[in-house]
């Protein structure tokens, strides 16, 4: 089992950074890969960003450029750097873990609110 623990949420003003960092506990050495996925309100949940083991990154279109995700295995870590954060970056963002042999992100953590002001 794998237990995901999201920190580093907060309101900011557009134009500025956030990082949002999680932290995985438990078999960790199954995970082959973690996302950031985020919820806004009324709308679907949606992959921010994907990082695997081999270091192959994947970004939603809206956020290439701005946002980048990277991983510290050595503290089972995931963070997601946010730049020149938009009043449409808001919302409840969710770590997520992959583990082998699974195709889908099975492990989610308790989410972390980020809200960007205009």
């Amino acid at each position: 089992q794998v237990q995901l623990v999201e920190s580093g949420g907060g309101l900011v003003q557009a134009g500025r950074s956030l990082r949002v960092s999680c932290v995985a506990s438990g078999t960790t050495f199954l995970i082959n890969a973690m996302a950031w996925y985020r919820q806004a309100t009324g709308k679907q949940r949606e992959l921010v960003a994907s990082i695997t083991n081999g270091g192959n990154t994947n970004y939603l279109d809206s956020v290439k450029g701005r946002f980048s995700i990277s991983r510290n295995r050595a503290k089972n870590s995931v963070y997601l750097e946010m730049n020149s954060l938009k009043p449409e970056d808001t919302g409840v963002y969710y770590c997520a873990a992959r583990v082998w042999e699974e195709s889908e992100y099975s492990y989610w953590g308790q989410g972390t609110q980020v809200t960007v002001s205009s």
